[in-house]
């Protein structure tokens, strides 16, 4: 362990990573992402029912027509700061690993970030926003349409995705041809980003950060996009429908999933003394007052 300065958190010296049984946030890599099934604990339970809801109601035309909700961006304006200090209220129904409010995860991922990559400036800046879209939860959005990992929409679900065998049970488009084949309404190697995902806050950020001509890299819109894509990054799901591009894309998940999942811990971050830092890199990569 390392500190920072008196101000922040704890840290695990990056080269954990490459030991036999490294511990993150005082748990084994194991214990994160414990999706087993226990009627008797509360906490999974809320997770699986919110996956539930989630794999029986996420179909084509419910995607479609949240699109078409959202992304006219006329919901509310607020600065990244507001945005931020309104997840102090949210608790993510879907997540198994910690029950705080998201503004802590935010500002723990972030500081990862900042200590493994200390040159890139837009990737601190990415930990921190990456949950902002999140803040549909406030606006009539349930929460299984705003967390949790996300999936393809239109084709037939991958084999990897949590509570897969069970949780999809009558959903409509398991029954239509037209989406419930390997390939459904896509070409073979279209790529990543030209599929339909499951509506969430990844696709709504993104689509946020586009619209409000971030000054973010690609990457790291990417990174927003698709990090809860658990089944493609993680799970190996969706190879068919991938692009030669798509290989840098999930290289830079794949090291952005360290900082979103193995940062989770009941050590909180000191928010006050890391806001001067955060609020140059809002000024610089995404200033202002934005709409959602």
């Amino acid at each position: 362990m390392r500190i920072l300065n008196e101000h922040q958190m704890f840290f695990l010296d990056p080269s954990e990573l490459l030991r036999p049984e490294p511990t993150f946030a005082d748990k084994n890599p194991s214990q994160f992402r414990d999706y087993s099934v226990d009627t008797e604990d509360p906490l999974k339970e809320r997770v699986r029912r919110t996956y539930r809801d989630m794999h029986l109601n996420q179909t084509v035309d419910f995607v479609m027509g949240r699109r078409d909700h959202w992304l006219k961006f006329n919901t509310i304006k607020m600065t990244v700061r507001e945005a931020l200090e309104k997840l102090n209220d949210l608790v993510d129904e879907s997540d198994p690993d910690l029950d705080l409010p998201n503004i802590i995860h935010a500002f723990q991922a972030a500081e990862r970030a900042r200590t493994e990559f200390p040159e890139h400036d837009w990737l601190h800046l990415t930990a921190l926003i990456h949950d902002l879209g999140k803040i549909m939860a406030f606006y009539n959005e349930p929460q299984w349409a705003v967390v949790g990992d996300t999936f393809v929409v239109g084709c037939r679900w991958g084999d990897s995705i949590v509570y897969r065998d069970e949780s999809f049970v009558d959903n409509p488009d398991g029954d239509n041809p037209k989406y419930n084949t390997e390939y459904g309404m896509y070409e073979p190697n279209c790529g990543i980003d030209n599929v339909l995902m499951s509506w969430g806050h990844d696709e709504y950020m993104y689509s946020v950060l586009k619209h409000n001509k971030t000054k973010l890299p690609d990457v790291a819109c990417n990174i927003i996009r698709f990090h809860s894509f658990y089944p493609w990054h993680n799970g190996g799901d969706y190879k068919h429908l991938e692009a030669p591009k798509d290989d840098e894309t999930k290289k830079w998940v794949l090291i952005f999933n360290r900082y979103d999942l193995y940062t989770k811990s009941e050590v909180l971050p000191d928010i006050d003394a890391l806001w001067p830092y955060y609020q140059t890199l809002i000024d610089k990569y995404l200033p202002g007052v934005l709409e959602f």
